[in-house]
């Protein structure tokens, strides 16, 4: 029993074939394309709404230079909000709950704001490691512990998407199985369990996405650091 709660983290293969493949292109494929009318249907709108929203927001605190991240940062956070919901589908594979394809994620873009900041401002990159008035015997801890930080900051955004979804599906799976064990031994107590796990799916939801734009603004917040 304890080993099949941690079956559906385990990436399917079908003929030699990794599925995860497949459930990555799938975000690509429901999301409608932009036509060439000049009156868009709903659907449509709804996504230009929302994009236009979104990026107004997350880039409202940034400068200038760091606008151009605008498409990346954009195109990430609808992949990863549906990766994150599609995953909550009954019978569906979660990418995001594998630790490598976060990290995948984190690791090349953190890195590149780095070497941004380290091209345009080696400076105030380097700055950033001692805080301003450090006494001098603080000196060498600091820049340790400055250090140790800065390398921390992409393990912790693919631990933080991996941890808080895995969570959540283990949650979902254990009240599932509760309420669908209970239900021929006490009817009333299973009612109240599917109604806490319909709650929780709701909560899942929100979290989905909360997820997705805590990993992209965090993102943001590293690049305003190097711009």
């Amino acid at each position: 029993m304890t080993l099949s709660f941690f079956d559906q983290f385990m990436s399917p293969v079908f003929l030699g074939i990794p599925l995860i493949t497949i459930a990555l292109i799938l975000p690509c494929l429901i999301f409608p394309t932009p036509t060439p009318r000049w009156l868009n249907n709903r659907l449509l709108a709804l996504q230009s709404w929302f994009i236009n929203q979104f990026t107004s927001q997350l880039f409202l605190p940034l400068s200038p230079g760091a606008h151009k991240w605008a498409v990346m940062f954009t195109s990430l956070m609808l992949f990863l909000i549906s990766l994150n919901l599609l995953g909550l589908l009954p019978y569906t594979f979660t990418p995001t709950t594998q630790l490598s394809l976060n990290m995948g994620f984190a690791v090349p873009l953190w890195l590149a704001t780095v070497i941004i900041g380290m091209r345009n401002q080696p400076t105030i990159a380097l700055g950033h490691l001692l805080p301003e008035g450090t006494p001098t015997p603080l000196i060498p801890v600091l820049i340790i512990i400055e250090t140790i930080s800065l390398f921390i900051r992409p393990l912790a955004l693919g631990v933080r998407l991996t941890a808080n979804l895995t969570a959540g599906h283990l949650l979902i799976q254990l009240i599932a199985t509760a309420a669908f064990v209970l239900t021929p031994l006490m009817p009333t107590v299973a009612l109240l369990t599917a109604t806490l796990l319909f709650l929780l799916t709701l909560l899942e939801i929100a979290v989905a996405m909360i997820q997705a734009y805590v990993f992209v603004l965090l993102l943001s917040l590293y690049l305003q650091e190097n711009v």
